[in-house]
């Protein structure tokens, strides 16, 4: 909670429920003037933006900061900005360094944005909702740059407290009503259907007669495990003991269930980003166990070649919709091992037409490489 003192009889909140994933995609480049031409400035600002990848949940709210009097004003502004908070600035500075958003470089960044082909999470034009670019006074030695996001699950309020009470931002509580009526209720397509109470040589050799890019639907056993769970399966490993039989016979969905509410199965279980837990695939694979994963975002060239050497597959699960995908597909939940760490715990799920798509194959192919290669031809210069 960060509290500042200001003029006046209200106080004044900004709320932000944020995951980490979205929150670890902000940085801090340190650059000088030259960078200030305006078309060195928008293609260095693509190439960062590129970086972003698909594992923050997009489409995202984009926020470029250029300048600043320290690094920490640049974040702050960065973070500020990713949730509109500054919409308000003027559209053009003024002989005293005012702060105001470069409105002609948001709509070029935007245009970018969609011409990346990284889209929605899986391809496609809508990379980003829209891109906030501030520009801010700085040092003459100095030039900051950040970036930053707000993922696709944007969850920002304002309150405030006075004397005549306290009051809370009224959001919109049916945001499916702003869909185009054209793109409503359109079906959800066709998809091949795993049966994941089966051996896994079976499930695999099923997978390895499609593409990348093959949309699933689930159903049957999951072991869901993240961070220091993964930690614990390499420690394991390292002490002689080998990996426990569900890590071989499952596969993998890196999650970490909410609170169960009363009458329902699981509580919010969606994916988290998968990038956390590349430097233990091979080591996993190579002993047998995590040759399938589930969960969210692009991954390294590590874990395409772990899974080309190992026979292996990467499935990629929509970010963002998490309680959606435990009240829809989830239908039991229990913990398997290590309960004291609550949410990071091994645990085990029944799902049934659980969603998800075929992103890295054993044969080496990753579909967001693919997308790079089909769009390099056309990137923005």
């Amino acid at each position: 909670i960060d509290l500042y003192s200001v003029d006046g009889d209200e106080y004044k909140f900004l709320c932000i429920a944020k995951g980490g994933g979205s929150a670890n995609k902000t940085y801090l480049y340190q650059e000088t003037k030259a960078l200030l031409s305006p078309g060195k400035l928008k293609n260095y600002l693509v190439d960062k933006m590129r970086t972003l990848g698909t594992a923050a949940c997009p489409p995202y709210h984009i926020a470029f900061v250029i300048g600043g009097t320290s690094a920490e004003s640049t974040l702050k502004t960065v973070k500020l900005a990713s949730t509109h908070y500054y919409d308000g600035l003027p559209t053009e500075g003024n002989e005293h360094g005012q702060a105001f958003r470069d409105v002609q470089l948001e709509q070029e960044l935007l245009e970018a944005a969609q011409q990346l082909g990284l889209g929605a999470q899986f391809g496609g034009k809508y990379f980003a909702h829209d891109i906030r670019v501030v520009r801010l006074p700085r040092h003459g030695a100095s030039c900051p740059i950040g970036m930053g996001v707000s993922c696709s699950a944007d969850r920002n309020i304002k309150a405030k407290i006075n004397r005549e009470g306290i009051w809370i931002e009224k959001l919109e509580a049916n945001p499916g009503r702003l869909i185009p009526e054209a793109l409503r209720q359109q079906g959800e397509g066709e998809a091949l259907q795993v049966d994941l109470n089966r051996p896994m040589e079976e499930i695999l050799a099923q997978l390895s007669s499609y593409p990348v890019s093959t949309r699933l639907s689930l159903t049957g056993t999951i072991i869901v495990a993240r961070d220091i769970a993964h930690a614990k399966l390499k420690e394991r490993i390292d002490n002689g003991e080998g990996l426990p039989q569900y890590i071989k016979d499952h596969p993998v969905y890196y999650a970490g269930p909410a609170k169960t509410p009363e009458g329902y199965a699981s509580g919010s279980l969606g994916p988290t980003t998968a990038g956390r837990m590349d430097s233990y695939v091979d080591l996993l694979q190579a002993h047998g166990g995590s040759k399938i994963m589930l969960a969210k975002g692009n991954r390294s060239q590590q874990v395409t070649d772990a899974c080309h050497k190992h026979g292996g597959f990467y499935l990629g699960s929509i970010g963002g919709p998490a309680a959606v995908l435990a009240q829809q597909s989830i239908k039991s939940l229990e913990c398997v091992e290590y309960p004291e760490l609550g949410m990071e715990a091994i645990w085990k799920i029944e799902v049934e037409n659980f969603p998800a798509f075929i992103l890295v194959d054993d044969k080496g192919n990753d579909f967001f490489q693919h997308i790079e290669r089909a769009h390099c031809a056309k990137c923005v210069k």
